[in-house]
């Protein structure tokens, strides 16, 4: 637990920052660097094999697939992911010695161009949005809150498994925790720092964000079982790998900016 509050504590000394003042360049470069580890973990699960040659294939093409969702239009995403994919599939080819695997780790690893790249820019599109640094905040706080609100309900209270073959640790009581600290957190920043967002949608907004994010936390298990791991990576202490700190916000962000784009 103290390992957990540590990283947390060094996690967010450097995003709060960089979310205030380092305006969508500095979420752009925060978001790179996260990124490129994503990468790394997710080609030593998806790849083991032919990791070398899967990472630089992941990295050379999954770089531009995001820089293309931050900054470029939907033609330049598109062939950002044509060409990244085109990428891994050579890096398969010539990176995986026993054939009767390549086709695994080839999906496996094209997958990961648009579970990682694809799904990490939206957070840059919510901080283009008008009053974006408090729609970041309540993307974040949200999303985060709900994990530490599950952890500890399902601590004290979890009796009934959520999704047991997939997560057995977590339950509806710590999922029904986890979306009342959400909304009580939402409500928070909603008040704070975005005084014109109507009460309503602020409310269901953050629920909805608090329930991507459950999902996301479960696909990123579903896939660490498939490829046998039990975390995504070591560079988090108390936490796992960067995949297991940003899976849920893969899931919430997309499902956040949906909302509000939608709503206006």
């Amino acid at each position: 637990m103290i390992q957990r509050i540590l990283a947390a504590v060094v996690g967010l000394s450097v995003v709060v920052p960089v979310i205030i003042w380092g305006g969508v360049h500095g979420v752009v470069v925060v978001a790179s660097l996260a990124l490129i580890i994503g990468l790394d973990e997710w080609s030593r699960m998806a790849a083991p094999e032919a990791n070398r040659s899967a990472l630089i294939a992941l990295v050379a093409g999954g770089l531009p697939v995001f820089v293309a969702m931050a900054y470029g239009t939907g033609e330049q995403v598109v062939l950002a992911l044509a060409l990244g994919a085109l990428l891994v599939l050579l890096a398969t080819l010539f990176g995986v010695k026993r054939t009767e695997d390549a086709a695994n780790h080839a999906t496996r690893l094209v997958a990961g161009l648009v579970y990682l790249p694809v799904l990490l820019g939206f957070i840059v599109w919510i901080r283009r949005f008008d009053d974006g640094v408090g729609w970041i905040f309540l993307l974040l706080a949200a999303t985060w809150m709900g994990d530490t609100g599950a952890y500890f309900a399902g601590r004290a209270f979890g009796k009934h498994k959520l999704f047991e073959r997939i997560s057995p640790k977590k339950t509806w009581e710590g999922a029904i925790g986890g979306l009342v600290f959400s909304v009580a957190f939402g409500a928070l920043v909603k008040f704070l720092a975005l005084p014109e967002v109507p009460w309503v949608h602020a409310l269901v907004v953050a629920a909805l964000i608090d329930i991507a994010g459950v999902l996301g936390d479960l696909v990123e298990s579903m896939f660490k079982r498939s490829f046998g791991v039990k975390d995504s990576g070591k560079i988090m202490p108390g936490h796992g790998g960067i995949l297991d700190r940003i899976d849920s916000l893969l899931f919430s962000a997309p499902v956040a900016w949906a909302y509000w784009t939608l709503l206006g």
